[in-house]
C-alpha cells in the first residue's frame, strides 16, 4: 500500500489535502496574527487617548511654533503606528471593501457640524438646533437603508428557502 506522504514526495503536484492544510494553517495564523495586532492596536490607543490629552493641555498653556504642534505629533505617532501594526493585513490578497467617502466618520461630522454651524449664524434657538440636527441624522439614516434593506431581504428570502423545503417522511428517510 502507498501511503499518501510517499505519493506526496513523488508526485510533481501537491495533493488536494496538503494545500487544504495549508490554508486551514494559513488561516489559523491569520487568525492568531489579527488577535495580537488586536491587542497592540488596542493597547496604542489605550495609551494615546491619556497622551493626547495632556499634549493638548500642554499645548494650550504653553504656545510651540504653532498651534497644537505637540498634539499633532502625537496624532502622527499614532498615524505611524498605526501603519506598522497594519491590523488588517491578512485581508491585503483579497479584495478591499469600497467605502462610501459620504458615509467615513469625518463625512457625517463634518455633515452634523455645517447644520450645526448654520442654525447657530441663522441665530437659531437650542429647539431649532435640536430639529435641524434631527433632519440631517434621519436624512443619513434614510440614504444608508439600501444596504441595511437589502441584506434584510437576503436574509428572509434565505428563510424562506429552508421553511419550503419539504422534509422527509420517516419512510422515506428508510428508504434512501
Amino acid at each position: 500500500m502507498v501511503s499518501v506522504y510517499s505519493r506526496a514526495m513523488s508526485s510533481p503536484k501537491p495533493l488536494p489535502i496538503e494545500s487544504a492544510s495549508n490554508e486551514r494553517w494559513r488561516f489559523f495564523r491569520d487568525v492568531l496574527v489579527f488577535q495580537l495586532k488586536m491587542l497592540l492596536d488596542n493597547v496604542r490607543d489605550f495609551a494615546l487617548m491619556p497622551v493626547s490629552l495632556v499634549a493638548a493641555l500642554i499645548d494650550l498653556i504653553f504656545k510651540g511654533k504653532r498651534q497644537g504642534s505637540l498634539f499633532y505629533q502625537v496624532l502622527r505617532w499614532g498615524a505611524h503606528s498605526e501603519e506598522v501594526i497594519n491590523v488588517y493585513s491578512a485581508i491585503e490578497a483579497h479584495e478591499k471593501p469600497r467605502v462610501n467617502p459620504n458615509y467615513t466618520v469625518d463625512a457625517v461630522i463634518a455633515r452634523l457640524e455645517s447644520v450645526l454651524v448654520r442654525e447657530c449664524e441663522k441665530g437659531g434657538t437650542a429647539a431649532s438646533i435640536k430639529a435641524a440636527m434631527d433632519r440631517a441624522i434621519d436624512q443619513i439614516q434614510i440614504e444608508t437603508s439600501g444596504p441595511r434593506d437589502q441584506a434584510r431581504e437576503a436574509v428572509g428570502r434565505i428563510a424562506e428557502k429552508f421553511r419550503s423545503k419539504p422534509k422527509l417522511a420517516p419512510t422515506d428517510r428508510d428508504s434512501q
